[in-house]
């Protein structure tokens, strides 16, 4: 299992909390100094089972300096959508955990957390 945290995130620092109380083993990634490739964008997406732009934070600055909000949403658009995740890091919702399963979720509750846990 891995987290791809941000640090200064409340919710990740809760994740964090919650999966170490369960004493679960798992991998911590700060994605923003760790920053994914646009396959590892792609490959959590498909394990995730959605879009890139179901997991874009458009109200960070450089999504609106980027202008995301406007950009399509649809398949021939996705990798510009993936290269902006990889360029822009911040702009990837948190925390993200990849289950044993090969899954994941996208862990901003304790619900989603103790999901991921279960699988």
């Amino acid at each position: 299992m891995e987290i791809w945290i941000n640090p200064a995130c409340s919710k990740c620092r809760s994740a964090l909390t919650l999966l170490d109380a369960e004493g679960a083993d798992y991998t911590v990634r700060r994605y923003l100094e760790d920053v994914p490739s646009p396959d590892e964008i792609r490959d959590v997406l498909g394990r995730l089972g959605l879009e890139p732009w179901d997991i874009t934070r458009t109200q960070e600055a450089a999504a609106k300096e980027l202008g995301v909000k406007d950009w399509p949403r649809d398949e021939t658009s996705r990798d510009r959508w993936v290269r902006a995740l990889a360029k822009h890091p911040k702009l990837i919702q948190r925390p993200i955990i990849t289950a044993e399963d090969g899954t994941a979720v996208v862990a901003r509750s304790e619900e989603a957390v103790r999901d991921a846990l279960s699988r």
